[in-house]
């Protein structure tokens, strides 16, 4: 349950945020929770917390993963590893009850795959073509699947074949991103894993549980860092999140949209988290996702600058400019496609530095995002299954820099409010209401008036609905909530529109 925001006390609500912001608050997932259950042998105490929070976590047609939104991808590999988990360690009869279920839901997803992937608007969840084929693999042997052959979760264990092959030379460390999906090696691609250069100092594996569970499982049994990092991390359901810490994510996101909030920047209590994010700052570089993750990249690294900047602290702009290639800048080096919310981030720390059209990266990426949007008057992008974050977040970096490439995009998220006041792509949420109202907001402060009954019908749902739990709108290697960034966006909200 989201605590209750009163919008009437919202001094105090933000200070209490504040303090809140730490080392990353991240709803369960079905995923990383089944590869935690299957370290039986090796750490007893966390594998049988975890298939007790899977058994208590089976949704009502037999799968697992995020109820809502319906996300394929998702579904596909959360039902896989938990059903693979039950058939492993679970022998109680309600466990074989639950099986049988989760086989009947299982043949069902992986019949409807060639149109149920096609479904979804974003594409594949992280690192889906390599960790799906080993997944398969393995509920064929165990006999939860029929084979699939020529199916389409067949033919992708072909595409993980060719991408393995081109790896070859090169070793999965934990300077590139793969480790972060390092269980994709499974049995056959263990050699692919540089074992003593894999871990991070906090004994994960990419700091990922699922990774880290597979590590400790298959690749170092019972290793004692990684045990340690996933009783570190286990909550106390038994449950596990998709990534743990991510603390340079939820500081730099959670501040972020504050300082969207007029006169904030002198809060007493925001000095630690910028002093945390300033010393977590590598020259040239910028950061990742978390202070003690190897791999930088230019999402969180461009969205870090620019909320520093916002209140006062100036980095090297080198570490923002090093992402940079010949027609947009990219999230991660080799990366199989952009990603469309890096590029807006970049727009917007570029922005915030005093560059504009004229300066030729901003023009590049303007560029970029222009062919990105083609027809349509909103953007979409492979971190975030809504259209409202990638949206949002242009039209606020675009406000008075390019707004000819985002007014057509305001018009559209003024046409799209529901009555009620919310907006959602697939049901009615705080976290793109959220969005929504504070691109508004800053088109009404930089552009051209937005009518105020919008924003007051916006205030109002917000206010009414902030005691509902987040649906999970990232993507990760499933979906996933990071519950204090969303409430960070709602409380700026809440605080422009009042």
């Amino acid at each position: 349950m989201v605590p209750r925001i009163d919008p009437n006390n919202m001094a105090d609500i933000i200070t209490t945020l504040i303090n809140e912001i730490g080392p990353g608050h991240m709803a369960s997932t079905a995923y990383d929770t089944a590869w935690a259950a299957r370290l039986d042998e090796i750490a007893p105490s966390i594998s049988a917390s975890a298939l007790a929070w899977l058994t208590k976590n089976q949704l009502p047609d037999g799968t697992w993963g995020a109820p809502a939104p319906m996300y394929y991808h998702d579904r596909v590999v959360c039902t896989l590893a938990a059903m693979i988990a039950l058939e492993r360690r679970g022998h109680r009869e309600a466990d074989k009850e639950q099986i049988i279920k989760g086989k009947l839901a299982l043949e069902r997803i992986v019949s409807e795959a060639t149109g149920g992937l096609s479904s979804d608007p974003n594409g594949a969840t992280v690192g889906f073509e390599m960790i799906a084929p080993t997944l398969v693999a393995e509920a064929e042997n165990l006999g939860l699947i029929k084979n699939q052959a020529n199916r389409i979760l067949g033919r992708i264990s072909k595409q993980r074949a060719v991408k393995l092959a081109y790896l070859k030379d090169n070793m999965i460390s934990r300077h590139v991103t793969m480790a972060f999906s390092a269980e994709m090696a499974g049995v056959d691609g263990k050699h692919m894993l540089d074992v003593d250069n894999l871990q991070e100092s906090n004994g994960s594996v990419g700091v990922s549980p699922s990774a880290t569970a597979y590590f400790a499982t298959y690749i170092k049994k019972g290793d004692e860092a990684a045990l340690a990092y996933l009783r570190n991390t286990m909550k106390a359901d038994g449950s596990f999140p998709n990534v743990a810490p991510f603390d340079v994510f939820e500081i730099g996101w959670a501040l972020w949209n504050l300082s969207l909030i007029p006169g904030l920047a002198q809060h007493a209590k925001l000095k630690p988290h910028l002093d945390f994010l300033s010393t977590a700052w590598v020259p040239k570089r910028g950061v990742g996702f978390a202070a003690g993750y190897t791999v930088k990249d230019s999402d969180d690294t461009s969205l870090v600058f620019d909320t520093l900047l916002r209140f006062g602290i100036e980095k090297d702009l080198g570490g923002v400019l090093s992402y940079e290639e010949k027609d947009h800048f990219r999230c991660f080096d080799l990366e199989a496609n952009p990603s469309i919310s890096a590029n807006i981030h970049v727009l917007g720390a570029l922005g915030q530095a005093g560059l504009d059209m004229k300066n030729s990266s901003v023009q590049k990426v303007a560029r970029f995002l222009h062919k990105a949007r083609g027809t349509k008057p909103f953007w979409a992008d492979k971190w975030h299954a809504s259209p409202y974050y990638a949206t949002s977040h242009a039209i606020i970096a675009c406000a008075g820099i390019v707004n000819d490439l985002v007014a057509e995009s305001v018009d559209w998220i003024l046409s799209a409010q529901n009555k009620d006041g919310s907006w959602g792509a697939y049901l009615k949420t705080a976290e793109e209401t959220a969005y929504a109202a504070q691109a508004l907001c800053v088109w009404n402060q930089k552009v051209a008036r937005v009518p105020k009954s919008v924003l007051t019908r916006a205030a109002r749902w917000l206010s009414e609905n902030m005691d509902k739990p987040y649906p999970p709108l990232w993507i990760g290697k499933c979906l996933y909530s990071p519950n204090l960034v969303i409430r960070s966006a709602v409380i700026s909200a809440l605080a422009l529109t009042g």
